[in-house]
């Protein structure tokens, strides 16, 4: 029964009692006065009394029972509202898009990039023999859409705009030539196309893949960026400063079989070889034989933390221990046949036999005050045929094994002062070489030497020497560093392209001056492990750079930042000629980054 269909109730028997009180008899005395004795019985008024007493407390019961549903009704309801707006939120958490990434500006100058060195024997770009200086701007947009289908669905892009475009590098006038005689009177800029007035589009697509949550583990597939450990052999590249980094095409799927310990089995597309649309290029392409196909089956085995788990045991002041072993296996039987200019021969293919296993060990131990990790990776396999063109198959010269086995890596050694304002830093790497001339950075260019090797002098070519005779060298013994993973920012970033056939100390300090204001220096030296790899032939010691810098970061995303770089160069990036060689100058370079972070 409800409260007021109560209240009603107690009401109607309040008034039936009172009409059932007896009354006085007809033609009885007038009451008495004020000391007289009543004239109704003792009993009747003790009865009616009593019954009033007894309706007054029901009638106040009822009221508090009323109110009580009252309250219990509101309570009810405001739990209602609770848990709805409360499911409400639960539910705008599942954005169905959102969107990352980060707008740069970077201006540079450098100064002496030749080094002093005569024209032909440059290891940097530079148009004109008397000049010293370059200086010019670059940008790049990259955002990082997220399309979220469910919580367990959802894919993810990314795309870049403007990618290192150097700022001025696209007029109007290089599109429009019939309307600008002359560049001086150039007003404008246009969007970048490729072979039109750019090698590259405004536009790429970097990352394009589907994630799916399953109850065992997540399953990734997809073009996707990769990375593992400090980036020495898989490096991705999402600094922003970075120019480099891996993409890849596979299917992955990643499994926590135990608390913090991954397991994820990978495969990976690397080449397919020549492909062609056989109905316009509307139509689904279609991979023309599988016999030119290079494959690798990846497996990655990591005890890890999450970035949450690793800031709890450091404020409680536990050690963390990350470790794990990624392994490639790859394979490739033929290769598309190329012509004397390198454009593929549809239908022409060339014997390979080539396979190569790839592992890549890595390790980290931290503390609140210090912090050590380190990455070794090898290439080893071989490869059972070095012929390119069509005619080469037959040319004894290239009928030849060459044997892989090239190892390298990085330990850095960090401990923090001053409640993490003052950092020391020491970073150690080597990548193994060999003694055939030139770095071996960009084994595709041609050396000077029989079949494209090369001689005393180069800086660049293949690490290996076969011809008529058979092999000098049939092993390719120099590792190389992911050209994303940063060193330096002329020697190897730039004049060299990436760490090879050589190893570097790098000691580095770093202050916070205030929060999000850093102030950093370090020096790297660098030699060879052999001097036959260096341009001088004779010299092993490269040069030493020194770096000095300060970054600004806000906590809305706002990024400056600005370095000073100096490399002394020394005696092994001198002319292999003793009588060409000359006193090497000193390069400069200046960088500044603006960038906004979101």
């Amino acid at each position: 029964m409800s409260s007021n269909a109560l209240l009603a109730a107690l009401l109607v028997a309040s008034a039936t009692a009172t009409a059932q009180t007896p009354a006085p008899p007809s033609g009885s005395p007038a009451p008495a006065q004020e000391n007289a004795a009543p004239s109704t019985p003792e009993g009747a008024d003790s009865t009616e009394e009593r019954i009033r007493q007894e309706v007054d407390k029901r009638v106040e019961a009822a009221k508090q029972e009323m109110r009580e549903e009252i309250r219990a009704q509101l309570a009810t309801q405001s739990l209602a509202t609770d848990w709805q707006e409360e499911w409400v939120e639960e539910k705008r958490k599942l954005e169905i898009f959102t969107l990352d990434g980060y707008y740069r500006l970077r201006p540079n100058l450098y100064h002496q990039f030749s080094l002093g060195k005569p024209l032909e024997s440059r290891l940097f770009p530079s148009p004109r023999p008397t000049e010293k200086t370059q200086s010019f701007a670059d940008m790049r947009l990259r955002l990082e859409p997220t399309f979220n289908i469910s919580e367990e669905v959802r894919v993810k892009l990314q795309v870049d705009a403007l990618d290192n475009v150097i700022l001025g590098s696209s007029p109007l006038s290089g599109a429009d030539q019939d309307f600008y005689l002359f560049d001086i009177f150039n007003d404008g800029q246009v969007s970048p196309r490729s072979a039109i007035n750019s090698l590259k589009d405004s536009v790429m697509v970097r990352e394009a893949y589907g994630e799916v949550s399953t109850p065992v583990g997540l399953l990734r597939f997809g073009r996707m960026t990769a990375h593992w450990g400090l980036g020495v052999l898989r490096n991705d590249g999402n600094c922003l400063e970075c120019d480099y980094g891996d993409v890849v095409d596979r299917v992955m799927f990643v499994t926590e079989p135990f608390d913090g310990f991954y397991v994820t089995p990978m495969f990976e597309f690397n080449d397919e070889g020549i492909y062609t649309y056989p109905n316009g290029e509307q139509s689904q392409p279609v991979d023309i034989s599988s016999a030119d196909d290079s494959h690798s089956w990846v497996l990655a085995v990591a005890r890890r933390d999450t970035p949450q788990q690793v800031r709890a045991k450091l404020d409680n002041n536990q050690g963390v221990l990350n470790y794990g072993l990624h392994f490639s296996w790859r394979t490739q039987r033929y290769s598309p046949a190329v012509d004397t200019e390198g454009t593929v021969q549809p239908g022409l293919f060339v014997p390979r036999g080539a396979t190569l296993y790839i592992p890549d060990v890595w390790l980290r131990y931290e503390e609140r005050n210090f912090r050590v990790e380190l990455e070794l990776a090898a290439y080893l396999g071989q490869i059972n045929g070095l012929a390119r063109t069509a005619a080469e198959v037959s040319d004894a010269s290239f009928n030849h094994t060459l044997d892989v086995l090239s190892f390298g890596g990085a330990a850095v050694g960090e401990y923090r002062l001053l409640n993490g304002q003052l950092n020391l830093q020491m970073e150690l790497g080597f990548a193994s070489g060999d003694r055939a001339p030139g770095f071996g950075a960009y084994p595709g260019t041609q050396g000077t030497g029989e079949n494209g090797s090369t001689e005393p002098g180069d800086v660049e070519g293949p690490q290996f020497k076969c011809g008529t005779g058979g092999c000098r060298d049939n092993a390719i013994r120099n590792f190389r560093f992911n050209r994303a993973y940063r060193v330096d920012n002329i020697l190897w970033r730039e004049l060299v392209g990436t760490v090879t056939d050589a190893f570097y100390v790098k000691p580095t300090i770093r202050y916070t001056l205030t929060q999000g204001f850093d102030l950093f220096g370090s020096a790297i030296y660098s030699q060879s492990i052999y001097a036959e790899s260096t341009p001088s032939f004779t010299d092993r010691m490269l040069g030493l750079e020194t770096n000095v810098g300060a970054r600004y970061e806000t906590e809305d995303g706002f990024v400056a930042r600005v370095d000073w770089s100096v490399l002394f160069p020394l005696a092994g990036l001198n002319e292999a000629d003793v009588n060409s060689r000359v006193d090497l100058a000193t390069a400069h370079a200046i960088r500044g980054t603006l960038g906004i972070r979101f």
